[in-house]
């Protein structure tokens, strides 16, 4: 059930966030969130009237519609959802028609492309625990996900290729996984910018920016468990590592995602403030700015509690 505070009129300044949100995007600079798809979001970005049904909130509809009034505030999101599967042209096409023509999207790129060695889980069947044959396979990545975007690329910003912490197993050393990933980054077809997150700090040597670099591919500044503090990490010598800037301000280090699911969930107020993590998307915003440079900023709930006002903190004059 949705708190007191979220059926308030004018409890959540959605109209001013909603127009810093433009005036930045006028200036190249896109924030959003990870995914789109929150009930405790209702009284802040969605309205619950527009997803009733016989008189009753929607679930169905609400999932099925929300998008077009996440465009109304959000001028970009990340598809977190397409790590999960390959999408099919016709959810493409179903996809893009809810969303405006100057509404742009960031998608991470299926883990059957990024998962060296699938995780032991229920979820993954037959493969769990065994080696992805099609870990970075140029020609899979092309047919399967790029082709059936390419109709939609006016709309799609960027792709984000997230790689898991990778066990010895997988690479013993940094240069292992360069070797794979440079020649998968030289095949990549150029109609779409591309990302790169990784969550292995020790791989955050000159040797990786520098692949990233010849390729023109970005590094994704990403608030993780594991990984250094943002202002850590955009303080790193040749971190920037193309014309413009990602950032996936995920999850406080040493907090565990799922200990984040269950603290936050549903996601209704901001329970666990960082500061750090907001001046580090502010040094960010402010840099994008200096150097007239694109930037992809996308905060998720299990950062603080709740995106939209971690991004109306950030976001506020």
């Amino acid at each position: 059930m949705v708190g007191p505070l979220f059926e308030e009129p004018g409890s959540f300044d959605r109209e001013g966030l909603a127009a810093r949100l433009r005036t930045l995007a006028a200036e190249n600079i896109y924030i959003g969130g990870s995914s789109w798809k929150y009930e405790g979001w209702l009284g802040q970005i969605y309205t619950r009237e527009r997803y009733l049904a016989r008189g009753r909130f929607s679930k169905k509809l609400f999932e099925a519609e929300c998008l077009r009034e996440y465009a109304e505030t959000f001028p970009t999101v990340c598809g977190d959802f397409a790590f999960y599967q390959f999408p099919t042209e016709d959810f493409w096409s179903r996809l893009f028609h809810r969303a405006p023509a100057n509404f742009r999207f960031a998608f991470k790129v299926p883990e059957q492309i990024t998962c060296k060695v699938f995780p032991a889980h229920p979820r993954y069947g037959a493969q769990a625990g065994r080696d992805n044959e099609a870990f970075l396979d140029a020609h899979m990545f092309q047919e399967m996900f790029v082709r059936p975007l390419l109709p939609h690329r006016d709309k799609t910003a960027l792709l984000i290729f997230e790689f898991g912490t990778f066990g010895r197993r997988s690479f013993a050393e940094t240069g292992e996984f360069l070797g794979r990933l440079d020649p998968f980054l030289a095949a990549l077809p150029r109609e779409f910018r591309y990302a790169v997150e990784i969550r292995n700090p020790e791989f955050l040597q000159r040797d990786y920016f520098a692949c990233l670099r010849s390729h023109e591919v970005a590094h994704v500044y990403n608030a993780w468990s594991k990984m250094p503090e943002l202002q850590h990490q955009i303080a790193l010598p040749d971190s920037a590592t193309t014309d413009f800037q990602v950032c996936r301000a995920l999850l406080r280090r040493g907090r565990v995602y799922e200990d984040a699911v269950a603290t936050f969930a549903p996601y209704q107020e901001v329970q666990d403030p960082n500061p750090e993590a907001r001046d580090a998307m502010r040094v960010l915003i402010g840099r994008a700015r200096e150097n007239k440079e694109f930037l992809f900023l996308f905060v998720n709930n299990r950062l603080e509690g709740n995106a939209p006002m971690t991004i109306l903190s950030v976001v506020e004059p």
